[in-house]
């Protein structure tokens, strides 16, 4: 790895931008790191080049990249935290602060686990692109775990998948997730992992290529007809997603159909929905299996079209189709999010940094404070729409009284029931995804009833029922009944 080659794929993404900085950068790490080596026998600035490098494919804005060039010198040199922000700046400077104070976290049981979590949230609170810094160093040194001892590996690959990988998925950085996890399975697993991968790569490496060449055959054609520019591509579910699903569902590997997907990428939402309908011409789609996530994205912004055909021999197949900014999104979540923010309207955190802020200010245990993250920010999400197609995002397993409290304080205290898609409801009927609902009210009502706290789960409907049950007839009663509760 060399700097030019990070410069390069730091131009590819941004050719306005000058990238001089980057070059200063490495020259400053390289005299830094003088003389220390990995263990892998390589001088130690390989390891800061591969983590730029990685960043500037993630499409990394200038700072986060030459953070990442930068973010061990504190640590493991004399140069200064004060040294970066005078050659630097503020904001590099800050960056590489927020990776030096989360120092080295490590998986040692539950209660570490928490406190580790409770750093990255709030890492990720004050400047979001700590946490892109991280998963790459993360990513590139266990790209070269082989160096270490057996023990050390383990260790390594356990708070990996414990603590990196979900939270990379939470984030929607998929790509590194993937990388990741597939690694820990190889250390962790290495005879399931070796069986699999055989299984994967050598029994039906040929069969998947002539399946998809047949596919390709058909369907590339007709979209340069329509003059629909196309890339095609096959997406492989990684091993130990894979490895996931044959244990829960206890199946074989030649049982899990849907091993791979194919991608149309194309350049335009109009050409998304004209590719699909070209290849419900061609393919007879299975029933139930059509999902429009551009229309109504997933709560992680996720955006694309999803249909499963029944293609050649009558093999289902599942095609995912979706424009190039789209398929970065799907790769880096929310790394490519920020890239397209920043060229759009400038760099923003996301919605879920405020609220990381808010709990923290409220909440002081950490148990209460990653418990409340987890439900209410990482918990995945479902969109609703109220009559007026208003849309409110809530937590997964939401209930019409989360929804009522989403909409207004005084929606939720005077609720009585809940219309779902036309349909009456409980106030404790689990919401999905995508549901229209309507809260029906008691306008004479003032008080929630604190039995809803068995079911509500968003913060927001808790902390309401709680604050104005407290003002009901009935907590004055009590003052005046021993015992009463």
């Amino acid at each position: 790895m060399t700097i030019d080659r990070v410069i390069k794929k730091f131009i590819d993404n941004n050719p306005t931008s000058d990238p001089e900085i980057l070059r200063l950068a490495y020259d400053f790490a390289a005299e830094a790191h003088r003389g220390q080596f990995r263990k892998s026998g390589e001088p130690y600035i390989i390891h800061p080049l591969y983590v730029a490098y990685l960043l500037a494919e993630m499409k990394a804005d200038l700072a986060t990249i030459t953070a990442g060039i930068l973010h061990d010198v504190p640590e493991d040199t004399e140069r200064t935290l004060e040294d970066l922000k005078k050659e630097f700046g503020t904001e590099v400077a800050n960056l590489v602060k927020g990776i030096t104070k989360l120092g080295k976290i490590k998986y040692r049981g539950l209660e570490r686990y928490r406190e580790n979590l409770k750093k990255m949230f709030l890492a990720m609170a004050m400047d979001v692109r700590v946490i892109f810094i991280k998963f790459c160093d993360r990513l590139h040194n266990m790209r070269t775990l082989d160096y270490l001892p057996e023990e050390k590996q383990q260790r390594i690959a356990k708070e990996t998948l414990e603590i990196y990988a979900p939270i990379a998925g939470i984030l929607g950085i998929w790509r590194l997730k993937w990388q990741l996890e597939d690694l820990c399975f190889k250390y962790l697993y290495p005879e399931e992992y070796h069986k699999l991968e055989y299984e994967y790569e050598v029994e039906q490496k040929a069969e998947r290529n002539d399946f998809f060449n047949t596919i390709k055959k058909n369907i590339t054609p007709i979209l340069k007809d329509q003059k629909i520019q196309n890339e095609i591509e096959v997406r492989f579910k990684h091993l130990y997603s894979i490895y996931q699903k044959m244990k829960s569902k206890d199946r074989r590997f030649d049982e899990i159909y849907d091993v791979f997907a194919l991608r149309v990428i194309v350049p335009a939402i109009d050409d998304c929905y004209k590719a699909l309908g070209i290849i419900h011409t061609l393919w007879r789609p299975k029933p139930n299996r059509f999902k429009d996530y551009i229309a109504v994205p997933k709560p992680n912004g996720y955006r694309s079209l999803h249909t499963t055909i029944f293609g050649p021999e009558g093999k289902a197949v599942e095609f995912q189709i979706r424009t190039q900014e789209m398929h970065e999104e799907s790769l880096y979540g929310l790394a490519a999010h920020w890239y397209y923010k920043a060229k759009n309207q400038g760099g923003m955190q996301p919605h879920w940094v405020k609220e990381i802020i808010d709990i923290q200010k409220e909440i002081s245990d950490t148990n209460e404070l990653i418990k409340n993250i987890k439900l209410d920010i990482f918990n995945d999400r479902i969109f609703v729409f109220s009559p007026k197609g208003d849309v409110f995002e809530l937590s997964e397993q939401s209930t019409p009284i989360d929804f009522a409290y989403a909409v207004h304080t005084n929606i939720g205290n005077q609720a009585t029931g809940a219309i779902v898609n036309d349909r009456l409801s409980k106030l404790d009927q689990e919401l999905k995804n995508g549901d229209l609902v309507e809260i029906i009210t008691e306008k004479g009502r003032q008080y929630p009833n604190r039995d809803w706290l068995k079911f509500a789960k968003t913060k927001r409907a808790r902390d309401r029922i709680r604050q104005f049950a407290k003002k009901g007839p009935l907590e004055n009663i009590k003052r005046f009944i021993p015992g009463m509760k």
